[in-house]
């Protein structure tokens, strides 16, 4: 039987992954936002009726939902309408420092919508991150970015939405699932199981 003690160390090895998981999704989309050239802001996205900039507006609205979860209000940012690159990083930063914090990444919320009671830390990676992940490539193919991903946070983010089929479908959220051409990679079969058409 293992001590308190070493339970305790485990548990934060597990949770730092979570800060760490969002720490590098969002260095991605952050680098696309960045990348955006200024005529492109208003490019369709691969989200029904979404441009680019409502992509980095949808997350920066995420960011906040997830924070007053638990009772934190995030910070006042520029507006994405105004200034998507500098909207998205203030949203981001806040995300991140209240992961980095142990008390705020542990704080509780129990929520209908979100499924009942769970931890910032929790909502994050299961919601958070997948979102991060895949609206960095709506991002990048709205605009003309790379649109590779990371092979293992794919083969992750794919592996944790599997379960959450039924959730995932509905408004505001993905499409119905398309079927992937034959011998796709797994990346094309992540984004088909999404509704997206790589």
């Amino acid at each position: 039987m293992s001590s308190l003690a070493e339970d305790s160390r485990a548990y934060d090895v597990i949770m730092s992954e979570v800060a760490a998981r969002f720490r590098r999704r969002s260095e991605g989309f952050s680098s696309r936002v960045a990348a955006v050239p200024q005529d492109r802001w208003s490019n369709p996205s691969p989200c029904k009726e979404w441009t680019a900039r409502d992509v980095v507006g949808h997350m920066v609205e995420n960011m906040g939902f997830l924070l007053r979860l638990v009772g934190q209000e995030p910070p006042v940012g520029t507006s994405v309408d105004d200034d998507p690159v500098w909207a998205w990083s203030t949203a981001c930063h806040a995300m991140q420092g209240a992961l980095d914090d142990p008390e705020t990444s542990q704080a509780e919320y129990d929520s209908e919508m979100m499924g009942g009671r769970g931890t910032l830390e929790q909502a994050v990676d299961r919601f958070g991150n997948l979102d991060v992940l895949v609206h960095t490539w709506d991002l990048a193919r709205a605009t003309g970015l790379d649109e590779r991903l990371d092979p293992d946070d794919v083969h992750q983010a794919f592996e944790a939405a599997l379960p959450m089929d039924d959730m995932l479908r509905g408004p505001r959220a993905c499409g119905p699932k398309l079927d992937p051409p034959a011998g796709a990679d797994e990346q094309t079969r992540f984004l088909a199981f999404l509704g997206r058409q790589a």
